[in-house]
């Protein structure tokens, strides 16, 4: 299906990782059990956080949402990357690559902003404690994560737009497992140069902002418990510590990759990987075994599912 008269593409060929039979089938059964943990292990947190009382803070709120944020983020690429992987021809249509690249921004824009919204929270928990549920009410909650949704289709829509306006005639090679912006945008048959630093500044600012405030945030954090030892300031700090790694597997990538003009190095694929797939793998394993609070809740939940 042609996307306007303008354009005569109708498919794009996606290259994929690897050409190498034995390499796609080691590729699958990785992103196979990768998917399978995601969604497993984010259906656990999910389960957990809304079965036990104990857990009814805006953390665990917040973390509810970024658990289902990442089941939807990962299964924009992962089960199409899976099937190419067992294709010999690995096209997908136009109007396929192009809701891929819109669910893809519009749910890692949006995952962006909810994990700017956390480590705000725990700012307010940590630095702010008298004033804490006020700051963090539920209403407050639920207005946060909202515009954080409405943030992250607002910036999709645009990257969308920008691209769909653009004249496709040939080449139709996308030399990656899935349809980005920056890999769209560089087939089109006519100067990109104004669209492609439209787009780089979209998706580059956003991505470099949101981790400046993320590490303002918990600059402040670590200067305020930096004379306070206490367990119960051992615990923000370790609780800290968990958002950080999961905001440098998020953002340092894709920094890298939208905060430049759309030029294509070799390694870019593969970059593309670990904020694609192996983030929201290691989110609920960063949250839960870090986690004491998680960790017993899910204990007792075990428990509960035995005894039934």
């Amino acid at each position: 299906m042609a996307p306007g008269n303008f354009s005569h593409v109708t498919e794009f060929i996606l290259l994929g990782l690897s050409d190498t039979r034995e390499l796609q089938v080691l590729f699958f059964i990785f992103f196979f059990l990768a998917y399978i943990m995601v969604l497993l292990g984010n259906l656990l947190v999910f389960v957990t956080v809304r079965t036990d009382p104990k857990l009814s803070s805006p953390m665990y709120f917040l973390l509810c949402n970024l658990s289902f944020i990442d089941i939807c983020y990962i299964s924009v690429t992962s089960p199409r990357l899976m099937v190419d992987l067992l294709s010999q021809k690995k096209a997908i249509a136009f109007a396929d690559c192009i809701a891929q690249l819109f669910f893809l921004h519009f749910l890692g824009a949006s995952e962006m902003f909810l994990l700017t919204v956390m480590a705000y929270d725990r700012y307010a928990a940590i630095c702010k404690p008298l004033h804490y549920t006020a700051i963090m009410s539920r209403p407050v909650c639920w207005t946060l994560v909202s515009a954080c949704w409405a943030g992250g289709f607002l910036h999709s829509i645009v990257q969308t737009l920008l691209t769909i306006q653009l004249p496709f005639c040939g080449p139709n090679t996308i030399d990656s497992y899935f349809c980005d912006v920056p890999l769209v945008v560089r087939l089109a048959c006519t100067d990109i140069y104004i669209t492609e630093w439209l787009m780089a500044s979209n998706s580059g600012l956003i991505s470099l902002l949101c981790f400046l405030v993320l590490v303002i945030s918990y600059t402040f954090i670590l200067v305020r418990i930096r004379v306070h030892f206490t367990g119960g300031h051992w615990k923000a700090l370790s609780t800290c510590a968990s958002h950080v790694m999961v905001v440098t597997l998020f953002f340092v990538p894709c920094i890298f990759i939208y905060l430049r003009p759309f030029s294509t190095l070799p390694l870019d694929k593969h970059i593309c990987v670990i904020y694609t797939v192996f983030s929201p793998v290691m989110n609920p394993l960063i949250y839960t075994l870090r986690n004491k609070e998680m960790k017993a809740s899910m204990w007792k939940l075990w428990k509960r599912c035995r005894g039934s």
